[in-house]
């Protein structure tokens, strides 16, 4: 979850700077036709290199991003065996999926987290927490750096940020539209305040209900990942991973852990926002592709 976390708070983040430029530049005014209405054309143009700039940045920053926010150490030297082991098992997942080697490091978090991010799959960052590598065995944690080394492979961050940028430009898209309704005056002028007001809490609440599409493709792509690391890793070990994680009962160690691999998901909204499936369906979906 976490570069899923950090990919939406910089994009979101991003949208709203440049969403509030544009007002204060006039753009919107500049989208109006003769009559006084929006300019469709124009405004679905404009709503589409916002929405896909501020996608496209904040990929290009998810590793940036994610090293810096959860103090991730790089192993360029390894210095025990546990670094040797750790670099030497993704170097053979990543030339079992066809990708360059990724940068490998670990972050200090006492929970059982590990992503993989970057713009590029051939540019990429894969990193696990100290409390993985002490809670899990070799075969376990194997599965794990399965699973994100096909995050990798199937180019998932490169996907997700083309569905976010769509989705990004519908929000803006009718964000404008009711904005430009709600400010219009009987005189056919807008009020600037009223549409910037508007504008910008339509964009919010917008983005909160798109961001449901985002996880529901998120939660598509974990099982996919799930398979990519049962093909890597063998799918016992990666059933026993996910199980390790199941069975793991402590708190996370702070709100919103950015739990990378495994998430306890509940259910109604809640689950439609979620970007992990439950850890029990994941496992059953696993042991279905056995039999």
């Amino acid at each position: 979850m976490m570069r899923i976390v950090l990919f939406l708070a910089t994009n979101m983040a991003i949208m709203l700077v440049f969403g509030v430029v544009a007002n204060l530049l006039g753009i919107p005014a500049m989208l109006r036709n003769s009559s006084g209405g929006m300019n469709m054309d124009s405004l679905l143009l404009f709503s589409a290199l916002i929405g896909f700039g501020g996608s496209i940045i904040s990929l290009l920053l998810s590793k940036t991003m994610a090293k810096r926010s959860m103090q991730v150490q790089l192993i360029d030297q390894p210095q025990s065996e546990v670094e040797h082991w750790l670099v030497r098992t993704v170097a053979r997942q990543a030339e079992q999926a066809g990708i360059d080697m990724p940068e490998v490091g670990i972050f200090p978090s006492q929970a059982m987290n590990a992503f993989a991010t970057g713009w590029n799959k051939n540019k990429a960052l894969v990193a696990v927490s100290a409390g993985l590598l002490n809670q899990m065995n070799q075969d376990e944690v194997e599965a794990v750096l399965g699973h994100e080394i096909s995050h990798v492979a199937n180019g998932d961050m490169v996907t997700l940020g083309l569905i976010q940028g769509v989705v990004n430009t519908f929000v803006i898209f009718i964000a404008r539209i009711v904005a430009n309704t709600v400010a219009a005056g009987r005189d056919g002028r807008s009020n600037f305040m009223v549409y910037m007001a508007v504008s910008f809490v339509a964009e919010i609440v917008l983005g909160f209900l798109a961001s449901m599409i985002v996880a529901a493709f998120s939660r598509w792509r974990e099982f996919r990942a799930d398979a990519g690391g049962a093909d890597l890793a063998g799918k016992q070990k990666m059933i026993a991973a996910l199980q390790r994680l199941q069975g793991d009962q402590r708190e996370p160690e702070m709100k919103g852990e950015f739990a990378a691999f495994g998430i306890r998901t509940g259910g109604g909204v809640m689950a439609m926002l979620s970007s992990h499936p439950p850890l029990d369906k994941r496992i059953e979906r696993l042991q279905q592709s056995m039999n």
